[in-house]
């Protein structure tokens, strides 16, 4: 397995479209060589705790709805041919995602990391549910198999605060400035939502180098004198 670290933030629609294209990559190659860890990084770092508006923060961010459209009709369009329904009229409230990294960041010692980080994307991008919500991050948790009790009481806490706010400012200080970025083996990076022949590209890549490094083993372990 090869380490493919996935920084992004659950409230990035590229990042939800990035997902998708490697995940149709990985089912049409019939292999998955990946040992993935989601990062954190979030487009809204000052945002309050409580988040704000969606209305308000379009105003903010892009002077109002029309010059949010433009920016999202694009977003939209290429959502649909890769196979998602993003619906942004559903948004009412941008969130704040620290919590929400948190949960991420406990589930990846669970095993159940992408399953969260699937149900986030979902719940925010095509039912409109607000994911600083702590009874929504504990109803992502148990659907992803997570122990509901134990989510609710660290959710309760300051775990990881801390530690998930150096990591993040560790990702920008090494310039990462958008998501999603992906680091490859803790060497190669490819920034942005890639499309699914770039990864198709990656994983034949990976593979072959893979049963090369195992084809000497094999021969010397088959073989007898």
């Amino acid at each position: 397995m090869v380490a493919l670290d996935i920084i992004s933030d659950p409230i990035c629609p590229w990042c939800y479209i990035g997902k998708a294209r490697l995940d149709q990559a990985i089912t049409e190659a019939g292999r998955d060589p990946f040992d993935v860890s989601w990062r954190i990084f979030q487009l809204n770092p000052q945002m309050p705790a409580e988040g704000m508006d969606r209305t308000a923060y379009l105003e903010a961010k892009f002077g109002g709805p029309d010059g949010a459209e433009r920016v999202y009709s694009h977003v939209r369009a290429t959502a649909a041919e890769t196979g998602l329904e993003l619906d942004f009229d559903g948004i009412k409230r941008t969130p704040n995602t620290l919590d929400a990294h948190r949960l991420i960041r406990w589930a990846r010692t669970t095993g159940n990391q992408s399953a969260v980080v699937q149900q986030l994307f979902r719940r925010y991008f095509e039912e409109g549910q607000d994911i600083s919500d702590h009874q929504v991050l504990l109803d992502v948790a148990e659907s992803a198999g997570m122990e509901r009790p134990v989510v609710e009481r660290l959710l309760q806490g300051d775990v990881d605060r801390e530690m998930l706010q150096e990591e993040e400012e560790a990702a920008r200080s090494m310039g990462v400035t958008g998501v999603p970025c992906f680091v490859i083996g803790g060497r190669y990076v490819l920034q942005g939502a890639q499309d699914v022949a770039t990864w198709t590209k990656v994983i034949a890549e990976i593979s072959e180098a893979i049963s090369k490094q195992s084809a000497p083993e094999e021969a010397t372990t088959g073989s007898t004198p």
